[in-house]
This record gives structure tokens, sequence and C-alpha cells, in this order.
């Protein structure tokens, strides 16, 4: 089987309605289909829609052993995007599934998106914007970020791109990661600490980090009341890395600042009450969403759904294209 005749199932809703990328798909699967609702699939659903599918583009969507067993003719899972928590890769491969993905792809555009984050909550220009726009003339411009201490907690792809846009703050960085960080950070003149010292010690914590049991609900109410009271929180991985119940709590009751959540457990968020926090700044899961880096992942994908088609994918982790 080749590209010609494979059928592809597409979910992701950007991915569906961005004509670019569709174009280029057909262009070398013609017998690809794609997702009609603006909506990630729960397992039935993905399942009904996939189950004539030899390959696999997916975002969000649940990709574990209840669906695969299923999908008896699925040969390969392309990833639209990096975060690989949706994903069972042991039952991929006890069911010959290949996955294709590439790390990072889009990680300038989450990295940005975190600084400018940062800008935002230190200079108050969220807290008094909002004012403003209900009438309250409040001057309170916040502090400088230049000089400040940053915290990074997860040090991969994204965040080492942090790292990097921060360079002209002149900033004291902190990073807590389970490997061994110790060659990059004497390299780039930081200091790698464990997670309670970077919380005691960070003017910004920003969360670059998979969702996995070990991250799950990491910041909640003992690490967040660990934090100074002046410090602010930055969350532009996975949603269920914050105990939602907490960083309310933090926010209401001011252990912290506040706080910038690019993700939620739950997406939407329902909590109209937490989202309307003065002290909070949610955005709508945009942070890997720009328009360059929808065309990095969208590419990506279709790459390695190419290369396997093709029989000349070799590995998953190879970046087919520039990261953004």
């Amino acid at each position: 089987m080749d590209s010609s005749s494979a059928r592809i199932a597409v979910t992701p809703p950007v991915f569906c309605q961005t004509r670019k990328l569709k174009k280029e798909l057909l262009a070398r699967f013609p017998h690809a289909y794609f997702n009609p609702d603006n909506t990630y699939l729960d397992e039935q659903q993905l399942i009904a829609f996939a189950r004539e599918a030899d390959g696999l583009l997916v975002g969000r969507d649940p990709v574990n052993p209840g669906v695969l067993k299923h999908l008896s003719q699925l040969k390969i899972v392309a990833k639209y995007g990096v975060g690989l928590d949706n994903i069972d890769e042991k039952a991929l491969k006890a069911n010959g599934v290949a996955l294709g993905w590439s790390p990072g792809v889009n990680k300038t555009s989450v990295a940005e998106l975190t600084l400018g984050f940062m800008i935002g909550l230190i200079h108050n220009t969220f807290r008094t914007g909002f004012s403003l726009k209900q009438g309250q003339w409040i001057k309170d411009g916040g502090r400088l970020l230049s000089g400040k201490t940053i915290g990074i907690v997860g040090c991969g792809y994204i965040g080492q791109e942090l790292v990097r846009l921060l360079q002209p703050f002149a900033c004291s960085i902190l990073v807590c990661d389970i490997l061994d960080m110790t060659y990059y950070c004497k390299e780039n003149g930081l200091r790698q600490v464990n997670l309670e010292n970077l919380l005691q010690s960070a003017d910004m914590v920003s969360l670059h980090v998979p969702l996995t049991p070990l991250t799950r609900n990491m910041m909640n109410r003992e690490t967040l009341s660990r934090m100074k009271p002046d410090a602010f929180l930055i969350n532009t991985s996975r949603g269920a890395v914050v105990e939602t119940s907490a960083i309310k709590s933090a926010l209401t009751e001011d252990w912290i600042a506040g706080a910038a959540l690019d993700v939620f457990s739950v997406e939407p968020p329902e909590d109209r009450e937490f989202l309307a926090l003065p002290n909070l700044m949610p955005t709508p899961h945009i942070g890997g969403n720009s328009l360059e880096a929808v065309d990095a992942m969208g590419r990506s994908a279709i790459w390695h759904l190419t290369e396997f088609f093709n029989g000349l994918q070799k590995s998953s982790r190879v970046l087919p294209v520039e990261p953004v």
C-alpha cells in the first residue's frame, strides 16, 4: 500500500479547517477524509470515524487499547502537536501500529506566548487593562521583568526556547528537570535546583512538562503554598499539571500574586467565577496555535504519513520542518 491508496482519517479541528493543510494532505493522500465537527472525538466517536482508516492523523483524541482493538486496518498514528499524553505508546506497539511524531515542532510559538504572559503579569498589563474596560483608571505599572528570578519547570524544547528568548532581560534562571541538565546549565549560565528551591526563590514559575503520573497535579495546595506571595505562575503545558481547586484558592486567597493559564483540566473550562478572577489571565489553549505553528505541526504529521506509506520512515523523532 502506498500514499495513493491509503485512507487517512484526520481529526484535529484546526487541521480540518485549514485549507492549505487539507490541500497538501489530499495531494499525497487522495483518500483522506476529515472530521466535520469543530471538536475532538471521544473513544466511541473516534472508533466510528476511523474504523476503515489505514492511517490516523490525530490531535488530542484518545488513542488507547480500547480504541485500537476496533481499528484493525490501522498502520500508523501521526501526531498533530507535540504532547503524547493522549496516546498509549505501549498499546500502539502491541498492535503493530507505528507512531509518527516530532517533538518541539511548536516550541517558539509556545515560548513566545509564555514570554508575553511574563511581561503582562509583572507589568500589571492584564489586570489594569481589565479594570479600564470597566471604567476604572488604575495606574499601577507593576515591576520590571529584567533582573528577576525565573523558574522553569521542565527544560526541554520549549523550556530551552524560553531561555533563549529571556536572554535580553538578564534574568537569573533556575531549572528543575528530571534529567541532569548540568552541561546545558553551565553553557547558558543557569542553575539546576529541585522543585522546592525553585518555588521558594522564583518571581515567575513557568511550567513546561509533559502530563505523566509524576506531573499530574504537581502544582497543588502544598506546592503552590511554597511560592513567594508576590510570585506568578504560568502554565502552557497541560491543564492537569495544575490542580484547579488549588490554583483557584491560591488566587482568591492571595497566596500568589497572579497566574496565566493557557491550558485547563477540562477544556473549555466551565467555572466562570474562576475565569473572571482579576489576577488570572486565561487563554483558550493557543500557545501552539500560531499560524506558523499550525502549518509546522500539520506538515510534520503529513511528512510522517508520507514517509511511512512510501516505506522511507526510519524514526518517529526526526524533525521534518523547522520548529516554530
